[in-house]
């Protein structure tokens, strides 16, 4: 068996590299230099710094000093831990062709000017939207070593960038670091970035790309822990001028209470706890997050009808349906103490009875039931039986009330006679 025989190596031998193999040496100080140098020279023409940055790219590794990049053109120079400027090197280790050089007094459009640039340069190589993205998140942790004139021109850049989509809404949710928001810098600067974005595109445009990145539902992690509390919050947006944002994250902390109302009754009801505490829990939990007793009584009607296992033939499921909510009136006449609260509950019925075809011939026998019990009265039902609150299924169900709405009517002029006799 022949065995491979190595050749002979002469000592001290050079090994050839290949070009490609070979790699270059990191230097973000020689990197900043350049640019720096090359800024310098553009002043505060925007058209020339954009040349010089489209030019530059071609000599300098944007794709490997990227981060140093847009450090330089925002803050001026290489950010360091703590948000200042790197002092290494020779220097000079700042430009004055900056965002934060721009004037304290804020002109829109020389800001405006700098988003241009920004636009162009990630145009022209698109490899920096990734690494922009990510150094603004880190850039935004340093908020608190900034200046508050500093701090104000990066929020005025911010809602520029988020408003073209240079960067994505959620990025401002790194804010909510402990401490940026234990001395209110977080949600100063949130509310600085929503009130330049509505001043320059409109409240309407910034309330859609809230809603549409769901930043309403973070915005409480941004007010600190010594203040969390809704009255801050509320006066803190007001004071501002940002009434409608308020509104936002009102209606997404309602929906989110009216989950937990519905989550709290399906355990309740799970457990089988008696019908008094469930009632308690509910009144207790609605009065706090302020869910009104109309909202309420249709959340209970929703979470007991899911309780069921409901049998697909129409004649049976009438009877069915009667039987399973004969069991939960006291709970359904503890939230329906007014007129809304008992039309709201009736509406409700109507509107699954004719979602559910099952149910389309249960709706007359479940309004008996609710009226019976004293749930709902028959001031409310005359007045449904009368006026148009939801034509679905209306005519319908009409008709399987007339029997019984004629009933109540006689009654009522029988009661008026015996009284005006009397």
């Amino acid at each position: 068996m022949s065995q491979k025989v190595e050749k002979p190596v002469l000592s001290g031998q050079r090994i050839k590299t290949r070009k490609r193999d070979e790699k270059e040496k990191y230097d973000p100080l020689g990197f900043r230099d350049a640019i720096i140098s090359g800024l310098d020279k553009c002043a505060n023409d925007f058209e020339a710094i954009s040349r010089y940055l489209d030019g530059a790219g071609s000599k300098l590794d944007y794709r490997r000093y990227g981060e140093s990049l847009f450090d330089i053109l925002i803050a001026g120079g290489i950010l360091v831990p703590g948000g200042t400027i790197s002092q290494e090197g020779e220097g000079p280790y700042k430009t004055d062709a900056c965002i934060f050089n721009a004037p304290d007094d804020i002109n829109l459009e020389i800001m405006k000017s700098w988003e241009q640039v920004f636009i162009k340069l990630m145009r022209r190589y698109k490899y920096l939207e990734k690494i922009f993205q990510d150094e603004i998140k880190k850039i935004l942790l340093f908020v608190k070593y900034f200046t508050p004139s500093d701090r104000k021109k990066l929020s005025v850049m911010v809602s520029l960038w988020i408003s073209n989509n240079s960067v994505p809404f959620n990025s401002v949710v790194v804010l909510s670091n402990s401490h940026l928001v234990k001395d209110h810098l977080a949600l100063d600067f949130l509310i600085d970035v929503f009130k330049w974005w509505r001043q320059d595109k409109g409240v309407n445009s910034l309330q859609m790309a809230i809603k549409k990145s769901n930043i309403e539902s973070h915005l409480m992690s941004f007010v600190p822990d010594t203040k969390q509390s809704q009255a801050y919050f509320r006066t803190a947006f007001q004071e501002n001028g940002l009434e409608e944002i308020l509104k936002l994250y009102n209606d997404q902390h309602q929906q989110q209470a009216k989950k937990e109302l519905q989550n709290l009754l399906s355990d309740g009801l799970q457990e089988g706890k008696p019908p008094r505490d469930i009632i308690s829990e509910l009144k207790e939990f609605a009065t706090r997050e302020s869910i009104q007793e109309h909202e309420t009584v249709c959340i209970i009607w929703t979470t007991v009808m899911s309780q069921a296992d409901w049998n697909k033939k129409e004649e049976l499921v009438t009877d069915q349906a009667v039987r399973h909510l004969k069991q939960y009136t006291s709970l359904f006449s503890a939230f329906t103490q007014n007129a809304r609260s008992e039309l709201s509950l009736l509406l409700k019925v109507q509107d699954y009875c004719y979602s559910n075809m099952t149910f389309m011939r249960a709706f007359q026998k479940i309004i008996m039931l609710f009226y019976k019990m004293d749930v709902i009265s028959e001031q409310v039902i005359l007045k449904w039986y009368k006026q148009d609150y939801n034509v679905k299924g209306k005519m319908m169900f009409v008709d399987q009330m007339k029997n019984f709405v004629e009933w109540l009517q006689n009654a009522e002029e029988e009661s008026d006679s015996e009284a005006s006799s009397d």
